[in-house]
């Protein structure tokens, strides 16, 4: 399901509960990295071997707002798309997400707010199947109106 040809993503309007978008992206060494370097997160366990390897995860992990960086890559370009605007957003971390796998961030909507121009959506990541980050974004939607 891609956006209508407008070239602002979805409208209010064109919105239903249970459309769904998808993005896939294989998580880079240097991926990890430059999240710490824009994030100022320096922390070990995302950049150190020799750290990881004593800890419960015993290799490097992928900073958690990375994951959660690509739900908001799909609100932003596939699902509303562009114009969409973050309202609030819960996250659950379930599982750590390790360099070279290749994460599904998923959005449904789950509600729409025609009052407010709101859309719900339910927000999950998993690698291999398995749910490593869950939660809800609440996103207001331009209107065709205007």
């Amino acid at each position: 399901m891609r956006p209508p040809q407008t070239g602002f993503g979805y409208h209010f309007e064109d919105l239903s509960v249970g459309m769904s978008e998808t993005l896939m992206r294989t998580v880079m060494a240097d991926d990890v990295v430059g999240f710490a370097k824009l994030s100022g997160d320096n922390n070990p366990v995302h950049l150190s071997d020799h750290f990881a390897a004593r800890t419960p995860f015993r290799e490097r992990i992928a900073h958690g707002l990375y994951t959660a960086s690509l739900i908001s890559a799909v609100l932003g370009t596939r699902l509303p798309g562009p114009g969409a605007i973050y309202v609030s957003q819960t996250i659950n971390f379930r599982a750590p997400v390790r360099i070279g796998d290749v994460v599904v961030a998923r959005v449904e909507v789950a509600e729409l707010d025609p009052q407010k121009r709101r859309a719900r959506l339910n927000c999950e990541c998993s690698v291999d199947a398995k749910t490593v980050l869950d939660g809800e974004a609440v996103v207001l939607v331009p209107s065709r109106a205007g």
